[in-house]
């Protein structure tokens, strides 16, 4: 019966961009089925293929978001607008207006946590690390990370380190075989083994 209902939500919240609150609580869409919605219905400026978008991630002026194709949006932040304006009119009588542009790449991961601020550019290839707060431009192809963001390495450089930390885990194997980034039929198996490899036994003490 439940299984029908979420169903029945699904269709209907990507058919109508109606009910999307209900569809997140009650059948916890995946990223991929989160971003292919918000392609459709999230009001973004633009959106490319094969967008991953956490259910968590906070658009303030999606209007003034661009994202490319091949995106992970971890659950972080895109400030389109500064809301000091507001108060600048209110104790100094001055009208402005501060909003900015937010336009992400081909080929990018912004993690979480992570707040990226209006007037930036997130270069193609290149990744955003868990709490970064962007404020400037980021270089194709570059790893930022801190607050405020710098570059830490080249996207390469990261892959580099991960792939030779991954090789030393003796699950590798059990990774090459998923089917996608999350396999659910090998994920049992998988946490069994990063369990033991880490904390020996399992047991707590």
């Amino acid at each position: 019966m439940f299984g029908w209902l979420r169903n029945a939500v699904y269709h209907y919240a990507n058919a109508t961009g109606r009910g999307s609150s209900l569809w997140r609580k009650f059948c916890n869409p995946s990223p991929l089925q989160w971003g292919t919605y918000q392609a459709r219905w999230g009001k973004f400026h633009s959106i490319g293929n094969n967008v991953h978008i956490n259910c968590g991630v906070c658009v303030t002026d999606p209007t003034l978001v661009r994202i490319g194709s091949n995106v992970g949006l971890s659950d972080c932040t895109l400030i389109g607008h500064d809301g000091v304006v507001a108060l600048i009119e209110v104790c100094y009588g001055k009208q402005l207006d501060s909003v900015g542009y937010i336009d992400i790449r081909d080929n990018c991961f912004v993690g979480h946590g992570a707040i990226v601020m209006p007037r930036v550019t997130i270069g193609p290839d290149s990744v955003v690390a868990a709490g970064a707060v962007v404020t400037k431009d980021v270089p194709p192809g570059m790893v930022v990370g801190g607050n405020p963001a710098k570059v830490i390495c080249s996207t390469k450089e990261l892959i580099e380190r991960v792939e030779e930390r991954c090789n030393s885990y003796p699950w590798i194997d059990l990774v090459k075989q998923r089917k996608g980034a999350f396999d659910p039929a090998l994920e049992p198996t998988l946490a069994a083994v990063r369990r033991q490899y880490f904390f020996g036994d399992g047991n707590n003490g």
